[in-house]
């Protein structure tokens, strides 16, 4: 059997790099996060200004803005905490997630809604926040190598 096709470059006796784990996988996450949560909050103030003005965009903003602090404190805790202990990280994501919860339900009733806050907007905009938000972490996650075995150990060459 012939081929017209081009052999190409010949393979070397070099040994293949490893890559590695992804570097600082949790910051990578929120920077990636915050910029389509960011999106999210321009993208729903800009129908929240054309229809109810000033307090249409502040309403969003905040909405996006909340949701954004909500999300970004997991990661945070995910980037100082998990290096440390990585077994218990899902523990630390379950205490954070309980404490945010109620601390954020806690702020609400005690300071209550602002009067300029439109509450359509305010929706509109932590919505619009979430969906792009999760989308991008999902995005950035299937994107991250996790080193998942040790790097094999080089060993001596046999001399003898």
């Amino acid at each position: 059997m012939t081929s017209n096709a081009d052999s190409g470059p010949p393979s070397g006796n070099g040994s293949v790099g490893v890559s590695g784990p992804t570097r600082s996988l949790w910051l990578r996450l929120l920077l990636l996060s915050s910029v389509a949560g960011a999106g999210a909050i321009v993208l729903a103030g800009v129908p929240a200004l054309v229809l109810d003005g000033a307090n249409g965009v502040l309403s969003s903003t905040f909405g996006g803005l909340l949701v954004m602090l909500f999300f970004a404190i997991s990661l945070l805790v995910g980037h100082f905490m998990g290096r440390n202990n990585p077994s218990g990280a899902i523990g630390l994501f379950v205490a954070t997630y309980f404490v945010k919860v109620v601390g954020f339900a806690v702020v609400l009733f005690v300071v209550g809604a602002p009067a300029w806050l439109h509450g359509r907007w305010f929706v509109i905009g932590a919505v619009a926040t979430v969906v792009l938000w999760q989308v991008a972490e999902v995005y950035g996650f299937s994107k991250a190598r996790l080193q998942i075995y040790n790097d094999p150990e080089t060993k001596e060459p046999h001399h003898g």
